[in-house]
């Protein structure tokens, strides 16, 4: 993706104007955590509620800069560093709306949180599944085992996979917008088993390799 640092610095600075515009309408403990009803259960002060998200922001922006870099593998990414960006992007927009959720909700504009929390993250697991589809074999992103690290074969195969269930994930998650009651558990119960599924293939792809 041309230009994605740009665009990332354009989120980063929406991210700031929000905290700024927001700070002095924001009660003193603003909630920050909502349980599987939609309940608020956790809380933290105003003013760490509007810098956290900035702070989180540029580590991740300085991580995803670092570790590509010093991957053994580097070569590699550079075959799909356009999907990396993309994605790269995809999270700090995805961010960015749970930013505006947060403040939202906090300054009293009455809505569901479950149910908007669903379509971000069916938005960032689809984009993850982008990524893994195209993903060399690295060991910084995709479908990292120890069997897919140890025959590009496997990594191939796995990856295949890995794309299609996390867009899947991404599709079951959507239903939390019809079922908000439910959405903790459109979201973890895909994600989880797809990650445990992808696990074991992985070994069965290698083992099955090795014996033939």
């Amino acid at each position: 993706m041309k230009n994605h640092n740009i665009v990332i610095a354009v989120i980063f600075i929406l991210s700031i104007a929000l905290g700024i515009y927001a700070y002095p309408l924001l009660p003193e403990q603003v909630a920050s955590h909502w349980d599987v009803q939609g309940n608020p259960n956790g809380y933290m002060s105003r003013l760490w509620s509007v810098i956290l998200l900035p702070l989180i922001m540029a580590g991740m922006w300085i991580l995803f800069f670092i570790l590509p870099k010093i991957d053994p593998k580097r070569k590699n990414i550079e075959q799909f560093k356009k999907e990396f960006d993309t994605f790269i992007v995809s999270l700090f927009i995805f961010l960015f709306y749970l930013d505006i959720l947060v403040v939202g909700w906090n300054l009293g504009w009455g809505f569901d949180i479950n149910r908007l929390i669903a379509p971000g993250i069916a938005f960032i697991l689809y984009a993850a599944g982008e990524l893994i589809r195209k993903s060399e074999p690295n060991w910084t992103i995709g479908i990292r085992t120890p069997w897919t690290l140890s025959s590009e074969s496997v990594w191939n195969k796995t990856r295949s996979l890995g794309g299609t269930l996390f867009k899947t994930s991404a599709a079951i998650s959507l239903l939390g917008i019809i079922f908000p009651e439910h959405t903790v558990w459109f979201i973890l119960v895909p994600i989880l088993a797809s990650t445990f599924f992808l696990f074991v293939y992985s070994y069965l792809l290698y083992r099955k390799e090795k014996q033939s």
